[in-house]
């Protein structure tokens, strides 16, 4: 600095909070002067400067006040991804950043996944975050079946149709939150519609869906019309949604219609640089009849800089994990909702067993209605199989830590069921994937990551779905993602994109200014 000033009529030192004791000399140097750069928001700032502040501590006590956000989820919500992991971390970032209560509401049963499958304690001891427990009335809980020709969860049905005994327990908690809070806002899915109706009823409160599935497939819902969305040059060779769901679940959907557009807008856990042309669409469509869009995400712990560890063990798969080369292993996991025949898991375990490559195979029975029953059906392996492969590979019979295995250095591919939370986490962590879709919004999520992106490859056509699909396939396309040029291509494509999903949700970036914007809008 004295160097320069030696020359300069004015010296103009920018520096951050930690760099002032660095630069305390520009105080010793007549012609120089400094500037603090904020690197945080102004927001935060003024907890820091403003703390005895009457003017702006009025506005912190108004915000508590004015800022009641409602969570209502039901089990059924995981026919279409699975909110617990998404919606709890945001709940957290919305009570935590913007010193707004959260109420978490949602049937007994997952309430306690939620609490249960949560990474930290420190969230659920939050004093603003409300959990609230509803009772449902007794319901079958069949168990999946494997050899259905349709690999829709039809076994959920029941606790599908049971969530509609929750209207009168959230209207209830609706009418007891209104009467302290000068607005109440409840988000709440597609399938809850029905059930969040009475939202309507009471002046100070207003509803937000919160989009499970991906802006590509909910384009389809909404824009079977629009003549921009229909003629994309990436839709061409796009197969047709015949079996993605059951008639018994397309009826539940049906009834949900009516009550949707009681919304004021609609919130995605997407963001810009994967789904920009298909949010730009719908934006256009919501904002033609006064609604509004906003892509938040992704939600995925991992990119909010949530590092907070529990006191638990680490999960064994990832000591395993430790051992293996870097971007060496498959992780195989099919969620939580998908059974496999006993043919199909013989196939896939042959396929990965002639591939040689590693692998790390979470096989497990899907959820129950209940997902707490203790009875668990456990799919056989080949004869000797685990020991055979101990050098290859791993089985996992249980839940695994799904977001920390996809972000280990020694994961290089994901073989996944294409549930739109599954393909956010691997495309957010640079891991490719081999696409398997079995229902729902999948194949359409398997196509988006496939031909759209290409991000990952295809293991079987969704035409081809009611066949098995043989261990030579298997074996191919693993060989063809984990050891060849074309896997290579495709990873460097999908790091580029999970690069964009970190920038996006960090200060400043495009979905973090959308939560900004969703924040400003509630406490307007």
């Amino acid at each position: 600095m004295r160097e320069i000033s030696n020359t300069a009529t004015r010296v103009v030192v920018i520096h951050d909070f930690n760099m002032a004791n660095v630069v305390q000399d520009v105080a010793t140097i007549p012609n120089a002067e400094s500037y603090i750069f904020c690197p945080i928001s102004a927001f935060f700032m003024s907890f820091r400067l403003l703390k005895d502040n009457k003017s702006f501590q009025s506005l912190n006590e108004d915000m508590y006040v004015r800022g009641m956000v409602v969570r209502d989820w039901a089990p059924q919500v995981d026919i279409l991804g699975h909110p617990s992991t998404a919606i709890s971390t945001n709940s957290c970032l919305i009570s935590s950043s913007y010193n707004i209560p959260v109420h978490y509401a949602t049937a007994a049963t997952h309430l306690r996944q939620v609490q249960l499958r949560f990474n930290s304690q420190t969230y659920l001891q939050n004093p603003r975050i409300h959990f609230h427990e509803f009772p449902t009335p007794p319901f079958l809980s069949p168990p999946p079946n494997p050899n259905s020709s349709s690999k829709f969860p039809s076994h959920l049905q029941p606790s599908i149709e049971a969530s509609i005994q929750l209207r009168d327990p959230v209207a209830e908690l609706l009418r007891e939150i209104s009467n302290t809070a000068t607005r109440v806002v409840v988000i709440h899915d597609f399938l809850m519609a029905y059930v969040v109706q009475d939202v309507a009823t009471i002046p100070n409160a207003e509803s937000y869906l919160f989009s499970p599935v991906s802006a590509f497939q909910m384009s389809f819902m909404l824009l079977e019309d629009n003549k921009s969305f229909q003629s994309l040059e990436e839709l061409k060779g796009l197969s047709s949604i015949q079996g993605n769901w059951s008639p018994e679940f397309l009826n539940f959907v049906a009834l949900q219609d009516d009550y949707q557009s009681l919304a004021a807008g609609t919130i995605f856990n997407s963001y810009r640089s994967i789904e920009g042309t298909y949010l730009d669409l719908l934006e256009k469509e919501m904002n033609s009849i006064n609604k509004k869009v906003w892509a938040i995400g992704p939600l995925n712990s991992d990119t909010k800089g949530d590092k907070t560890k529990s006191n638990s063990p680490q999960h064994r798969c990832l000591e395993w994990l430790d051992k293996q080369a870097p971007k060496s292993v498959l992780y195989v996991s099919f969620g939580t909702t998908t059974t496999m025949a006993d043919e199909q898991i013989n196939e896939l375990a042959h396929g990965l067993e002639q591939s040689k490559q590693k692998f790390l195979w979470i096989l497990r029975d899907a959820d129950k209605g209940d997902i707490f029953t203790k009875e668990v059906k456990r799919a056989p392996l080949p004869e000797g199989y685990v020991e055979r492969m101990k050098e290859f590979g791993m089985v996992v019979r249980d839940w695994a830590p799904q977001v920390d295995i996809l972000g280990h250095p020694s994961t290089g591919g994901f073989m996944s069921h294409c549930g739109w939370n599954s393909c956010l986490e691997s495309i957010t962590m640079g891991v490719p994937l081999l696409a398997w879709p079995m229902h729902s919004d999948q194949p359409r999520n398997a196509f988006l990551v496939t031909n759209v992106l290409k991000v990952g490859l295809a293991v079987t056509t969704w035409e081809q779905r009611e066949q098995i699909v043989t261990s030579s396939t298997i074996c191919e396309v693993v060989k063809m993602l984990m050891a060849s040029q074309e896997g290579e291509e495709i990873r460097r494509k999908v790091e580029e994109i999970g690069g964009a999903a970190h920038q996006a949700v960090k200060e400043g970036g495009v979905s973090c200014l959308e939560l900004d914007s969703f924040i400003t809008h509630i406490t307007r």
